[in-house]
């Protein structure tokens, strides 16, 4: 029964290890995306297994609204991925990780500067497709939690993106 048990697990192994496609050890471009307002992310994704992967993301704003304010904002997060395949060079991939940001609000109207630091919690799913030229285009979801109710509306954000890069 012993022998039973253990080849099934080892054939369920070797199932998981032949679904695996190795990821680009390090992979940089751009994401495009809603994010409260940042709009554009540089990003940066460094393998650290055949599966695994630390994506690093650096967005930054300027806007105004309605005459009433301008702002100015920078936010870095930082991602923890496991990649799956799903079919030649589609995967899909989910992760967690945290963030930091820092936003300035300059009312039109004379009042005080609105100027804080906050902090985040962030989850990540997506799809992703591995050309056979090294460009890497994905389309995730990325819900963030925590911040502040400056900069996010109920402490929370929900970004939807596009992402392409550059895989060397």
């Amino acid at each position: 029964m012993k022998k039973i048990i253990l080849s099934a697990f080892m054939l369920i192994g070797l199932a998981f290890s032949a679904q695996a496609q190795d990821i680009s050890k390090n992979a940089l471009g751009l994401r495009f995306g809603d994010n409260g307002g940042f709009g554009g992310e540089l990003s940066y994704q460094r393998a650290l297994s055949s599966n695994n992967r630390l994506e690093f993301d650096l967005g930054w704003r300027n806007r105004s609204s309605n005459n009433i304010y301008d702002d100015d904002a920078i936010k870095l997060t930082g991602l923890y991925q496991w990649v799956w395949n799903i079919d030649g060079g589609f995967n899909w991939y989910a992760g967690v990780g945290v963030g930091i940001g820092s936003y300035n609000r300059d009312y039109k109207d004379n009042r005080d500067y609105n100027n804080e630091t906050f902090v985040f919690a962030a989850g990540d799913i997506g799809i992703e497709y591995n050309f056979d030229i090294p460009l890497l285009i994905s389309l995730d979801f990325r819900p963030e939690f925590g911040g502040n109710d400056g900069y996010y509306n109920d402490n929370n954000n929900f970004d939807l993106a596009l992402a392409l890069r550059y895989q060397f």
